[in-house]
């Protein structure tokens, strides 16, 4: 799996994560215990800082990149579908970012809510907790989100990568 060092940043990766061989890790980038990075997925750290917390998933094809003033945060227990482009946002604990969503600088989606899918948060954006972000330019819908869909994100993101580590197999 392409893990590269730019500099003296370099990645760190707790030693139970799962990283897919297809993905790709640059520079100043933490990634939490039992969380997962999926094929395709970049995660480019150069300017400034990417953290992701634990039991957290960042799925196919996703990007995630930072400014050098604002560090890109995703939370402990958060689903960050596939195709989606994070940068320079805080994603707290417990939320789930739905395929196809882009988040952009000084987003701030707290704990318990959801970003719906091909979702558009332009800068400064702010989602409460429970709240629903959908569209774009994304509307907040407040009381909408359903914790149980984000629990069971998180669960089978979880699971799935303790199958990738030990079962998955290069055929050719």
């Amino acid at each position: 799996m392409p893990i590269y060092a730019l500099g003296n940043q370099e990645p760190s990766i707790a030693g139970d994560a799962f990283v897919h061989p297809d993905a790709v890790i640059i520079g100043s980038v933490t990634i939490g215990s039992r969380s997962s990075v999926w094929p395709c997925a970049v995660l480019r750290g150069d300017e400034g800082e990417i953290r992701i917390g634990a039991e957290s998933s960042v799925q196919d094809g996703s990007v995630l990149h930072t400014t050098p003033q604002i560090p890109t945060v995703v939370g402990d227990r958060c689903v960050v579908g596939h195709i989606v482009h994070l940068e320079a946002c805080h994603i707290h604990d417990d939320v789930l970012v739905g395929n196809g969503s882009i988040v952009l600088h000084e987003v701030e989606v707290e704990s318990w809510a959801i970003v719906a899918a091909n979702s558009v948060l332009l800068n400064g954006t702010h989602v409460p907790s429970g709240a629903i972000a959908v569209g774009s330019p994304a509307t907040i819908k407040e009381g909408r989100a359903r914790r149980e869909v984000i629990t069971m994100g998180v669960e089978a993101y979880v699971q799935r990568a303790e199958r990738f580590r030990n079962e998955l197999r290069r055929l050719d």
